[in-house]
C-alpha cells in the first residue's frame, strides 16, 4: 500500500490522526495533514483504510499493491 494526499483539500478535521497516528499527523500552525509514512507496514493497513474512509474531504488516496 502506498498513500497519496491531496493536501490542498484538507480541512484539518483530524480523523486521520485519530485513526492512524503512526501514519498521519497534523501541522501545528494550521492543523492540516502531515504524512509520516507513505508506505506503511501491513500492520497499519487497516487503520489507514479507516482513516481514508473517515476523511471528510477525501484527501487520502490509497494505492494498493498488486
Amino acid at each position: 500500500m502506498r498513500i497519496e494526499l491531496y493536501e490542498e483539500k484538507c480541512c484539518g478535521g483530524g480523523q486521520c490522526v485519530e485513526a492512524a497516528p503512526e501514519v498521519f499527523d497534523q501541522r501545528e500552525e494550521d492543523g492540516l495533514v502531515v504524512l509520516l509514512d507513505a508506505a506503511p507496514p501491513p500492520s497499519q493497513h487497516a487503520a489507514v483504510r479507516t482513516a481514508a474512509q473517515l476523511c471528510p474531504t477525501s484527501v487520502i488516496h490509497l494505492v494498493e499493491d498488486d
